[in-house]
This record gives C-alpha cells, sequence and structure tokens, in this order.
C-alpha cells in the first residue's frame, strides 16, 4: 500500500457441489463447496483521496477502459449496503479492474472481481492492519454469492453444514486443512465451447428457483451431496469425488432445462467434449471428471498424477471441440 493506492488480487473458483437458488439478501438455499483456482483471477487497484464532502464518488475501468455498467453496479451495492462501508464516506475513489483470463473466454468473473473489490476496500479500512477473512467473506457475499468463496486458498465451504460448526450462510470457511493431499494437485483444464454472452444470467437463473418444481429435492440433494463430499475429501476417495463432481454438473443443469420458462446453456459441443472424458476415463481407467458452471464451458478436473496423460488427449481430442481451439490450464 502507497499514496492512498492500494492492489488486490483475487482468484475465481469452481463449485464441485453448485449453489442454485437464494433467498433473503444473497443466502444459499443449500450449501455448496469449491475448489479455489490459481491463474483464473482478477487484479483490482484503487486509488482514493479526500473530498471534503460527506459523500463517496467512483470511477470505474474494466482493463484500461470506463465501464459504466460495472459502476452502476458498484454504487448499488455500496448504496444498499452503506453500513459496512462508512469508511469510504467522503472519499473519491478510482477502481482500476482487469482479469488475467480473456474476458470473452465465458468464465464467470463476479467472484474474482468482487472478493477482489472487497479485499481493496477492507485494506482502505483497516490500513496496515491484516483484513479480516471472515468480514471480507461476508461482504464478498453481498456482492455476488459465489465470490464468498474466492477469499480462501484451495477448498472453500459456503452455507451451514452439520458436520461442521463454525460454517454459515452468512459467509464461507476455508476447508483445505481437512481434506486429503490430492485434492491440492487438482488441475482444472477449462475448455472454452463458447466465448458469448450467457443467453440466462445466473442472477435470472437464480431466481427461476423460487417457483421451480424441484426445488425442494434439489436442496435436499445438495445438503446430502455437502455432507457425503465431505468425507470423500477427507478420506482421497477419487471414485467418489468423480460420481458427485459429475451428478452435480448434470443437475445444475437438468434445473435450467426443467424451469418455467426452460432454457439450455449447453452447446453441442459441450455434449461432445463430455462424452470424450466419459470413453477417455472408460479406457484409460484415469480418476478424470468434468463439472459445468452456469455456461457452456466444460471444467476437466484431474489429479498431478494424471496431468500429462490428460494434457495429451486434450491437444489430441478435445481441443477441436473448443471454441478458436482455446483452453485455459488451471489448477487448485
Amino acid at each position: 500500500m502507497n499514496n492512498n493506492q492500494i492492489i488486490k488480487r483475487s482468484p475465481s473458483n469452481i463449485a464441485i457441489v453448485k449453489y442454485w437458488g437464494k433467498h433473503g439478501n444473497q443466502l444459499p438455499n443449500n450449501p455448496s463447496i469449491s475448489f479455489t483456482l490459481n491463474n483464473c483471477f482478477t487484479e483490482t487497484k484503487v486509488t482514493w483521496k479526500e473530498n471534503n464532502l460527506d459523500i463517496t464518488t467512483m470511477d470505474f475501468y474494466f482493463e484500461g477502459k470506463e465501464n459504466p455498467a460495472f459502476k452502476n453496479k458498484i454504487e448499488k451495492f455500496l448504496n444498499a449496503n452503506e453500513q459496512y462501508f462508512t469508511f469510504l464516506k467522503g472519499l473519491d475513489l478510482k477502481i482500476e479492474s482487469y482479469n488475467s483470463f480473456p474476458h470473452s473466454s465465458g468464465i464467470a468473473s463476479s467472484a474474482s472481481s468482487m472478493s477482489a473489490l472487497i479485499m481493496c476496500l477492507l485494506a482502505i479500512k483497516y490500513q496496515d492492519k491484516e483484513i479480516d477473512l471472515q468480514e471480507a467473506s461476508f461482504l464478498s457475499r453481498l456482492a455476488s454469492g459465489s465470490a464468498s468463496r474466492s477469499v480462501y486458498p484451495t477448498m472453500t465451504l459456503w452455507g451451514k453444514t452439520p458436520s461442521l460448526p463454525n460454517s454459515s450462510d452468512e459467509y464461507a470457511i476455508p476447508i483445505g486443512d481437512i481434506i486429503h493431499p490430492v485434492f491440492k494437485t487438482y488441475h482444472d483444464t477449462i475448455l472454452i465451447v463458447s466465448s458469448k454472452e450467457k443467453s440466462v444470467s445466473s442472477r435470472a437463473g437464480h431466481s427461476l428457483m423460487d417457483s421451480h418444481p424441484m426445488a425442494e429435492m434439489r436442496y435436499a440433494t445438495a445438503r446430502k451431496n455437502t455432507e457425503d463430499l465431505l468425507t470423500i475429501l477427507k478420506n482421497g476417495d477419487l471414485e467418489g469425488f468423480i460420481k458427485i463432481a459429475e451428478e452435480e454438473a448434470n443437475q445444475l443443469h437438468d434445473l435450467m432445462a426443467t424451469s418455467t420458462p426452460s432454457y439450455t446453456l449447453k452447446e453441442p459441443n459441450t455434449i461432445n467434449i463430455i462424452n470424450k472424458i466419459l470413453e477417455f476415463r472408460k479406457e484409460t481407467c484415469l480418476p478424470i471428471c468434468y463439472t459445468l458452471d452456469a455456461g457452456p464451458n466444460v471444467h476437466l478436473l484431474y489429479p498431478d498424477s494424471c496431468a500429462e496423460q490428460v494434457h495429451k488427449f486434450i491437444e489430441e481430442e478435445l481441443k477441436d471441440y473448443c471454441f478458436e481451439n482455446k483452453y485455459i490450464n488451471d489448477k487448485v
């Protein structure tokens, strides 16, 4: 930190148990568990000066250009939650943000961008003191639910869960210290099927769960999968992990297909890639699996022990199904 300027980086994350459906002020209808990624991150720089007025003003730049839509979103968020941001009163803020991954890669960036912004704002609040990560997760959640999980490294759980008494719907908690070492070696290769803006936003998708006929059954399944996955993660059970990761991905997209109105975010090449992954796993018996976010891109998950064979498989079999042959190699 120097001369009223702070720079913070926050990573994206990929949920294994999915959060889909919310209530109240950004509270989840079921718990979720995610891997924190390493290479896909947002870096945000905030420069501030006093304005001698009792208001907060801001300019927002994304990758060097003014971005009025995102500026609006941040202003709306700060106004709605002003009781937590009284320390910003009387400051002019200049916020500059960029992603390490291409904007057109179809990777959801709200988790990384909102948590990076919150980390910067809390650095203004605490100056040279250490930031309280629980507070950072709580405030990030108010900005974007999945951002609450991007505050911690390795793996994170968000949502009240019986086997973890310190878990909460209000903020996420780190679970990296209770998982088997094999999961700390996991890679996530993001196979870019489409770079287009999603036809239905996640915000709209969440609200369609309010009247979904299978909502209650889904939340019960997600709660059970969370409990089961915690045991699987502790035991290093790769088969169990594969089963839950793929079941959760498929359920998420089934919920979209059975919403009213119904919609799909999968593309033909999403299905082609998934079929290739399943074939390759059957042939090789390697512990690889896929998950999907609320979009068409496929996240290929695998431990470090089989990275070499998987990279060869991606180059030879999967790359051709990707938009402009693009994929991003990331890891936990």
